[in-house]
C-alpha cells in the first residue's frame, strides 16, 4: 500500500496543466469560478513571488545583452555611481539594482534579464507576452509571442504597434495638427504596467490586441489591488501594496515604469490634454483591461469642456462616462450639474443643453434627450386617423427610434405604454378588442 499525503493549500493553489484548482466540499473545482476564494489565497501568501530565488538558475541563464542594457539605463538614473558602476561585476550590479538577492536569481530577474529558455525555471508560472492585430470586424490579421528578456522586449512590442499619425484642426487655426494615435508613454507605461502588476502564478499571457478601429487593449493576468481605478486617481500618495514589490522597484530602477503610483494618472492627464477619450478599465474577471482609443472622437465638445472653469480630473472622468453612456455615482452627478454641465434623470444622463449649443451639437443633444411629448402625440394622432386602429407594436415601430437614445429598451416600452394611456385619460383615444382607435 502507498500513501500520498497532499497538504491543503494555504497560500499558492495546486495547478494542473496551467489551470490553478479547489476543493469545494468533496469535488475538486477550477478556482478561477470562485473568485473569493482565490483572493483570500493570494491574501494568504506573505512572501513576494517576484523576490523567491530560482535555486537552478545561475548568472548564465541571463541575457548578456540585457544586462548590458540594463548596466546603461541604471547609470544614466544614477549618474553619482557612474564611474562606481564601471568596476562592478555583473553579480555586483544585480544586487545593487535590487534584480538579485545575495548573488542569488530571483525570479524577477529571469522575467527581466533572462534568455527566454530561461523560463523554464519559472514554471508553473508563465511570463509571455503576446501581440495580436485585429482588424475592424474583429478578425484576427497578425499577431506575435514575446517571452523574457522583457527589458528589451519593450521595444519589441512597441515596434510591432502600427502607431500611425493622426491629424485633426487645432482650435484657432486652419492648419491641422499632427499626432501619433497614443501616446509613446502611454504604451510604455500600460505594458510596464501589465508586466510589473501581472500574476505570473495564474499561468496566463499578457495581451496586447491593436484594432484598426484606433483601440488599443493591454490585460494581464490578475485582480486590481487597488479595486478602483478612483483609488488610484484621486489620492496623493502611491498604494501601500502590491503584487509584485520586488519585480516593480526594480523596473523603477531601470526606468521601465514611472514613478510608482503616479503612472496611471498621468495617462489620463496624456489623453485629456490630446482631447481622446479617456482610457477605459476593465476589472472583471480577475483581470486588469485598460483600453486606449487613439483619435478625438468629438474635438469641438472636447475643447469647450476644456473652457469650463474649476474642472477637476474627477469631472473629466464622469464626464467621459456620460458621453460612453456609462453610469456616474450621484456624488459625480451632483458635482456636474453644479457646473451646468449635465441634464437628465438617474441612469439617462446627457449632456446639458447650453454645453451642447456651443459645442454646436443641438442635433445630437435633441436625439439623447427627445422630442417634446406633442410631437408623439401627433404621430399618433395622425397614424389613427390614416388607418383608422392600430396596435401597441404598431405604435412601437412608429416611436422607437424617435425616443430619446439614453433610454434602454424597457424605458422605451414604459414611456410609449404610459403616452398611451395619457391620451387615454385625455379621452383622445380608446382600447378595445386588442386596438386602438379615436375617440
Amino acid at each position: 500500500m502507498v500513501l500520498f499525503e497532499i497538504p491543503a493549500a494555504t497560500d499558492t493553489p495546486i495547478s494542473f496543466l496551467h489551470e490553478p484548482y479547489i476543493r469545494i466540499g468533496s469535488v475538486t473545482k477550477l478556482l478561477k469560478h470562485y473568485p473569493d476564494q482565490s483572493r483570500k489565497l493570494w491574501q494568504n501568501q506573505a512572501d513576494d513571488w517576484s523576490a523567491e530565488i530560482c535555486h537552478e538558475a545561475a548568472l548564465e541563464d541571463l541575457d548578456p545583452r540585457a544586462i548590458a542594457v540594463a548596466r546603461q539605463v541604471f547609470a544614466d538614473k544614477n549618474k553619482r555611481l557612474a564611474e562606481d558602476i564601471k568596476e562592478w561585476d555583473d553579480i555586483t550590479f544585480l544586487n545593487k539594482a535590487k534584480i538579485a538577492i545575495h548573488g542569488q536569481i530571483t525570479n524577477t530577474a529571469i522575467i527581466l534579464l533572462g534568455r527566454y529558455e530561461s523560463t523554464s525555471f519559472l514554471s508553473p508560472a508563465q511570463a509571455h507576452i503576446t501581440w495580436i492585430l485585429k482588424g475592424v470586424d474583429g478578425i484576427e490579421k497578425d499577431y506575435e509571442h514575446f517571452e523574457p528578456p522583457f527589458l528589451l522586449v519593450l521595444d519589441e512590442v512597441y515596434n510591432k504597434i502600427r502607431n500611425l499619425n493622426y491629424r485633426y484642426m487645432a482650435s484657432g487655426t486652419l492648419f491641422p495638427e499632427e499626432v501619433q494615435q497614443y501616446d509613446p508613454y502611454i504604451i510604455r507605461e500600460a505594458l510596464s504596467n501589465a508586466i510589473g502588476h501581472q500574476d505570473y502564478r495564474l499561468g496566463g499571457r499578457i495581451i496586447v490586441v491593436e484594432k484598426e478601429d484606433s483601440t488599443l487593449l493591454f490585460q494581464n493576468s490578475g485582480a486590481f489591488i487597488p479595486k478602483t481605478i478612483e483609488n488610484v486617481l484621486l489620492q496623493d500618495a502611491p498604494e501601500a501594496s502590491y503584487r509584485n514589490p520586488f519585480l516593480v522597484n526594480a523596473m523603477v530602477n531601470l526606468n521601465m515604469m514611472d514613478t510608482i503610483g503616479s503612472g496611471i494618472k498621468k495617462m489620463y492627464q496624456i489623453q485629456s490634454k490630446r482631447f481622446f477619450p479617456l482610457p477605459d478599465y476593465d476589472l472583471t474577471r480577475e483581470r486588469v483591461g485598460v483600453k486606449f482609443t487613439g483619435k478625438v472622437l468629438d474635438q469641438e465638445y472636447a475643447k469647450q469642456l476644456a473652457t469650463v472653469d474649476n474642472l477637476t480630473l474627477h469631472d473629466i472622468i464622469a464626464l467621459d462616462k456620460v458621453q460612453k453612456g456609462q453610469a456616474i455615482t450621484e456624488e459625480e452627478a451632483d458635482a456636474l450639474r453644479k457646473k451646468s454641465l449635465i441634464e437628465g434623470r438617474k441612469n439617462s444622463y446627457i449632456i446639458a443643453a447650453d454645453v451642447a449649443k456651443h459645442t454646436e451639437q443641438q442635433a445630437e443633444y435633441m436625439l439623447l434627450k427627445g422630442l417634446n411629448e406633442k410631437y408623439y402625440e401627433a404621430a399618433i394622432l395622425d397614424l389613427l386617423k390614416q388607418f383608422g386602429e392600430a396596435s401597441r407594436s404598431d405604435f412601437d415601430k412608429l416611436l422607437y427610434n424617435k425616443l430619446p437614445e439614453v433610454l434602454t429598451d424597457e424605458q422605451k416600452f414604459h414611456k410609449i405604454k404610459n403616452l398611451l394611456q395619457k391620451m387615454k385619460r385625455k379621452k383622445l383615444i380608446y382600447f378595445e378588442d386588442k386596438l386602438w382607435r379615436l375617440v
